[in-house]
Protein backbone atom coordinates (compact mmCIF):
# COMPACT_ATOMS: atom_id res chain seq x y z
CA UNK A 1 0.00 0.00 0.00
CA UNK A 2 1.26 3.47 -0.91
CA UNK A 3 0.10 6.59 0.90
CA UNK A 4 0.24 9.80 -1.09
CA UNK A 5 0.01 13.05 0.78
CA UNK A 6 -0.50 16.52 -0.62
CA UNK A 7 2.40 18.49 -2.02
CA UNK A 8 2.75 20.36 1.23
CA UNK A 9 1.02 23.46 -0.09
CA UNK A 10 -2.28 24.54 1.35
CA UNK A 11 -4.87 26.40 -0.64
CA UNK A 12 -4.53 30.13 -0.31
CA UNK A 13 -7.46 31.96 1.25
CA UNK A 14 -8.14 35.43 -0.15
CA UNK A 15 -9.85 38.04 1.99
CA UNK A 16 -12.72 40.08 0.55
CA UNK A 17 -10.44 43.14 0.55
CA UNK A 18 -7.73 41.30 -1.41
CA UNK A 19 -10.30 40.13 -3.94
CA UNK A 20 -11.75 43.63 -4.29
CA UNK A 21 -8.28 45.13 -4.82
CA UNK A 22 -7.45 42.57 -7.52
CA UNK A 23 -10.79 43.15 -9.29
CA UNK A 24 -10.41 46.91 -9.09
CA UNK A 25 -6.86 46.76 -10.47
CA UNK A 26 -7.94 44.49 -13.33
CA UNK A 27 -10.67 46.96 -14.34
CA UNK A 28 -8.27 49.89 -14.74
CA UNK A 29 -7.78 51.09 -18.34
CA UNK A 30 -4.91 49.32 -20.06
CA UNK A 31 -4.67 46.50 -17.50
CA UNK A 32 -4.47 42.89 -18.70
CA UNK A 33 -6.24 40.35 -16.47
CA UNK A 34 -3.58 37.66 -16.87
CA UNK A 35 -0.80 40.10 -15.89
CA UNK A 36 -2.71 41.29 -12.81
CA UNK A 37 -3.40 37.67 -11.84
CA UNK A 38 0.26 36.61 -12.20
CA UNK A 39 1.46 39.62 -10.22
CA UNK A 40 -0.92 38.71 -7.40
CA UNK A 41 -0.16 34.97 -7.45
CA UNK A 42 -3.46 33.64 -8.79
CA UNK A 43 -4.82 32.29 -12.03
CA UNK A 44 -6.65 34.41 -14.61
CA UNK A 45 -9.66 32.11 -14.16
CA UNK A 46 -9.86 33.04 -10.48
CA UNK A 47 -9.74 36.73 -11.31
CA UNK A 48 -12.38 36.40 -14.05
CA UNK A 49 -14.59 34.55 -11.54
CA UNK A 50 -14.12 37.31 -8.95
CA UNK A 51 -14.96 39.95 -11.57
CA UNK A 52 -18.15 38.07 -12.55
CA UNK A 53 -19.13 37.68 -8.89
CA UNK A 54 -18.54 41.40 -8.30
CA UNK A 55 -20.78 42.29 -11.29
CA UNK A 56 -23.51 39.93 -10.05
CA UNK A 57 -23.28 41.32 -6.51
CA UNK A 58 -23.48 44.91 -7.81
CA UNK A 59 -26.48 44.04 -9.99
CA UNK A 60 -28.27 42.37 -7.06
CA UNK A 61 -27.57 45.17 -4.58
CA UNK A 62 -29.95 48.03 -3.98
CA UNK A 63 -27.20 50.50 -4.80
CA UNK A 64 -26.81 52.29 -8.10
CA UNK A 65 -24.31 50.59 -10.41
CA UNK A 66 -21.51 52.73 -11.79
CA UNK A 67 -20.08 52.94 -15.29
CA UNK A 68 -17.10 54.82 -16.75
CA UNK A 69 -18.16 58.19 -18.12
CA UNK A 70 -16.46 60.56 -20.55
CA UNK A 71 -17.45 64.18 -19.95
CA UNK A 72 -17.09 66.61 -22.83
CA UNK A 73 -17.37 70.41 -22.64
CA UNK A 74 -20.89 71.77 -22.96
CA UNK A 75 -21.89 72.34 -26.54
CA UNK A 76 -19.71 69.58 -27.94
CA UNK A 77 -21.79 67.73 -30.51
CA UNK A 78 -21.34 64.15 -31.68
CA UNK A 79 -19.51 63.58 -34.96
CA UNK A 80 -21.76 64.27 -37.94
CA UNK A 81 -23.54 61.27 -39.43
CA UNK A 82 -22.40 60.08 -42.86
CA UNK A 83 -24.69 61.25 -45.69
CA UNK A 84 -25.90 57.71 -46.43
CA UNK A 85 -27.13 57.31 -42.83
CA UNK A 86 -30.90 57.10 -42.44
CA UNK A 87 -30.74 58.40 -38.84
CA UNK A 88 -32.55 61.62 -38.07
CA UNK A 89 -30.66 64.36 -36.24
CA UNK A 90 -32.84 65.56 -33.37
CA UNK A 91 -30.67 67.92 -31.35
CA UNK A 92 -27.80 67.79 -28.91
CA UNK A 93 -27.86 64.66 -26.79
CA UNK A 94 -27.56 64.80 -23.02
CA UNK A 95 -25.91 61.42 -22.32
CA UNK A 96 -23.77 59.16 -24.51
CA UNK A 97 -23.17 55.55 -23.45
CA UNK A 98 -20.31 53.66 -25.08
CA UNK A 99 -20.18 49.94 -24.26
CA UNK A 100 -17.72 47.73 -26.15
CA UNK A 101 -17.83 50.02 -29.18
CA UNK A 102 -21.62 50.42 -29.26
CA UNK A 103 -22.70 54.04 -28.70
CA UNK A 104 -26.13 55.11 -27.50
CA UNK A 105 -27.15 58.76 -27.23
CA UNK A 106 -29.90 59.73 -24.84
CA UNK A 107 -31.80 62.98 -25.29
CA UNK A 108 -33.44 65.09 -22.62
CA UNK A 109 -37.01 64.01 -23.51
CA UNK A 110 -36.23 60.28 -23.81
CA UNK A 111 -38.82 57.88 -22.43
CA UNK A 112 -37.54 56.50 -19.10
CA UNK A 113 -38.74 52.94 -19.76
CA UNK A 114 -37.00 52.93 -23.16
CA UNK A 115 -33.73 54.21 -21.62
CA UNK A 116 -33.93 51.56 -18.89
CA UNK A 117 -34.52 48.81 -21.48
CA UNK A 118 -31.56 50.00 -23.56
CA UNK A 119 -29.24 50.11 -20.55
CA UNK A 120 -30.37 46.63 -19.45
CA UNK A 121 -29.71 45.31 -22.97
CA UNK A 122 -26.23 46.88 -23.02
CA UNK A 123 -25.43 45.41 -19.61
CA UNK A 124 -26.51 41.95 -20.76
CA UNK A 125 -24.47 42.31 -23.96
CA UNK A 126 -21.24 43.46 -22.26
Amino acid sequence: MEVITGGGERRRRWSDDERAEAVEESLQPGMVVSQVARRRGLTPQQLFTWRREAREKAAASDGVPFAPVVVEPRGTAPAPLPPESKAVAVGAHVIELDVNGASVWIWRDADLSMVTAIIDALKAWS
